[in-house]
């Protein structure tokens, strides 16, 4: 038996050093969750996508009673943005989390299916796409969405 690691890389930074294009995306993001329907969780998740054109695409959760019925903020924006603009890559996706009266002090992280579909996203264009993860205390930045999920299943593992 070999032990075997994986190592993530992103970076942590303040408001202040993010650019004004990724201030912009985190600013809209956090409006975002103003538009959520969260009245089972209280989990208010918005999201805001920057394609290549420069058009900007906006999502956020909504519930549903039957709980596999909603959509997660992530997957609403990047499902948004493909059926608004099916020729246009995504660069850049911001996500932001309001519960009980704040936003999150830490960055929240997606769930696994929508990890996977920013995965699909990314083969789909064939290019990197940048994650925004905000928190009050610190924002995270992952260049790609590939570094938050290592062991991806892309179209080659279907291949055999």
């Amino acid at each position: 038996m070999k032990e075997k690691q994986l190592t993530v890389s992103f970076r942590s930074c303040q408001w202040d050093e993010l650019t004004p294009e990724q201030q912009q995306l985190v600013s809209i993001a956090k409006k975002q969750t103003e538009n959520s329907y969260c009245p089972y969780s209280h989990f208010h998740v918005g999201a805001a996508v920057r394609l290549a054109n420069g058009e900007i695409v906006k999502g956020c959760n909504q519930e549903n009673a039957a709980y596999p019925s909603g959509l997660c903020a992530e997957r609403s924006a990047l499902f948004a943005a493909g059926a608004s603009y099916p020729d246009s890559a995504v660069e850049c996706l911001a996500i932001a989390c309001f519960t009980q009266g704040h936003f999150t002090a830490e960055p929240q992280s997606p769930c696994g299916a929508c990890r996977q579909v920013m995965i699909e996203t990314e083969h789909r264009y064939g290019n990197k796409m940048q994650v925004l993860l905000y928190g009050d205390n610190e924002i995270y930045i992952f260049d790609s969405a590939a570094e938050m999920l290592p062991l991806m299943f892309v179209s080659e593992n279907l291949k055999g």
